[in-house]
Parts: C-alpha cells; structure tokens; sequence
C-alpha cells in the first residue's frame, strides 16, 4: 500500500505591508524627581482625608462628620451654660472630655480604622504601593500617623471649644490656658494610643465589617470589665484602693484616665473617685509607650509581605 503525500503546509503570509506605528503621545519624563518621601507624604495625605471620607462620595462623608459634630455638641452646651449662668468653672475637665465621650470616639474608630488599610487588603492595592519606592514601614507610618491625627482632630476640637467658652465666661485665663495645654496633650496621647491599637485590628481582616466589630469590641469589653473589677476590688476597703489604679492597666479607657489623674490633674472616674499616684502615672506612661510601640512592630510584622 502506498504512503500519502503529505500535503505541504502554506507559509504565513508576511504581514509587514499592513504594519503601522501609532504615535500615541507617551514621552520620556524629564522633570523633577520628587523622591521617596512626597510619597509617604502623599500617602498620609489621602489616608487622612479618607478618614473623614473627603474625596468620596457624599454618603461617605455623612459618618464621619456626624460623629464629629456629636462629638461637639456637649461642649458647645457647656460653653452657652457656663456664658449664660456664670459658672466660676466648666462643667468637665479638658483632659476628662475624651474619656467622657469615649462611646463616640470608639465609633468613629471603628469607622476609619478599616477604611484607611482593610479596603487595601480586600481590594488587592497593597502590592501596587510597595510596587514603587515605598517600604513596607514607610506605608505603616503614613497610615498610622494619618489615623492619629485624624482621631486628634476628632477629639481636640471640642477641646478647643471649651477653651474659648471658658474666656467667653470670663475664667481665669491663666488657669483655663494651663488646662488647655494638658487637653490638647492629653489627646493627642489619646489619639497615638488608640490610632495604634485600631489600625492593628483593623489590618488583620480584608472584611471591613469585621474590622468595625472587633475594633468596637476591643475599646469597650476590657474597660467595662476592668471598671467592674476596680468597684468589686473597692468594696473590699480602703486598703484595696491601691489595686483599683493598678487595674487601670488592662484596659485602654481605664490606662488613660488613670494617666489624667495622675499626671495631668484631672479627676478620675475610678471608685471613690481614687487619684492614683506619681509613681502609677509613670507606670500609665510605660504601658501606653509599651502598648503603642508594640502595635506598630505587629503592623510592620503584618505588612512584611506584599501579597496579603
């Protein structure tokens, strides 16, 4: 039986008659180098206008700056009492304003902590930011430094409105400025502490819902908890007073109005209204820097790897 020829296999028509090139208007960049650190600043410029949903929809913006103006709101009322009646003081201290709206506050972490790195996560953004010349600790950086000023803004304002009612009333403005000084650096301790904690929580889920949840939970269960303890430990006599300041450490809440009351000369919600001492204060201070500092080595941890 004889073989089939093979038939044999056309070549390709070349195509270079049909060939064109476009000149669709790319060109080599010659301009300056901005370098490394316009992006980290670029970076903590967005991240912070997206805590308070500035370059977004409309509806995005509802949130945040309904919280604020909550957050407001006692304030201002204390300011028109304190005009109106005469008070020789303010209803409530500036370092005690934080801690008095701590709910709000607690809110409105749970609202820009996952937006500002769980969106990255679930969107698949982070490998295009480490992509370019941004390091892994200079995205941490921006997002919590974008977060602690948010959240100081968020708690200095009602601060700064307290201040000018109390000169509208005619307090003493040496005392009311000293006290202004300690609000304002007591909430900016507020706010690198809490900033800390919420972006951690919030970096370890891509769910956005789930990040609100354990954020809100984490602020409220070990303050409600460590305040149950500290009035149990307090019925058990004045020689038990001691424990209720030491038991202020487990819970953020409690840690910064035991740093207020010892430090800044504020008045404690502890029982019995317990002032704890120097040396607690200093204790207050060591766990907050403690704290702080070790949420960021568990964020730069986290970010280690491009792909999450």
């Amino acid at each position: 039986m004889s073989t089939p020829t093979p038939t044999p296999t056309p070549s390709p028509t070349p195509q270079t008659a049909t060939a064109r090139i476009h000149n669709i208007g790319y060109r080599h960049y010659d301009g300056p180098r901005l370098g490394i650190p316009y992006a980290r600043l670029s970076l903590f410029t967005h991240s912070l206008r997206g805590a308070y949903g500035l370059g977004r929809s409309a509806r995005s913006k509802i949130l945040p700056f309904a919280l604020a103006a909550i957050m407001a709101v006692p304030a201002l009322v204390m300011v028109a009492v304190a005009v109106t009646v005469g008070m020789n003081s303010l209803p409530i201290g500036y370092t005690e304003y934080a801690l008095f709206m701590q709910p709000i506050i607690g809110l409105y972490l749970a609202l820009a902590g996952p937006q500002l790195v769980s969106l990255d996560q679930r969107y698949h953004t982070l490998p295009l930011y480490f992509s370019r010349p941004l390091e892994h600790a200079d995205y941490v950086r921006a997002k919590a430094a974008a977060l602690a000023a948010a959240l100081f803004v968020f708690t200095a304002v009602p601060v700064v409105l307290l201040y000018i009612g109390a000169l509208l009333a005619k307090l003493s403005p040496a005392d009311e400025t000293l006290g202004f000084g300690k609000g304002l650096l007591f909430s900016a301790v507020f706010s690198v502490l809490h900033a800390a904690i919420a972006l951690l929580i919030a970096s370890l889920t891509p769910r956005r819902g789930f990040g609100v949840a354990a954020i809100i939970g984490a602020l409220t269960v070990p303050y409600f908890a460590v305040t149950s303890v500290q009035f149990v430990v307090a019925e058990q006599g004045s020689g038990s007073l001691d424990s209720v300041g030491w038991l202020a450490m487990l819970s953020p809440g409690s840690l910064l109005d035991g740093f207020q009351g010892a430090l800044l000369g504020g008045t404690t919600e502890f029982p019995h209204q317990y002032a704890p001492s120097g040396a607690m204060g200093a204790g207050y201070l060591a766990v907050i820097a403690g704290v702080t500092a070790l949420c960021y080595v568990l964020l730069l941890r986290r970010y280690r790897k491009a792909g999450l």
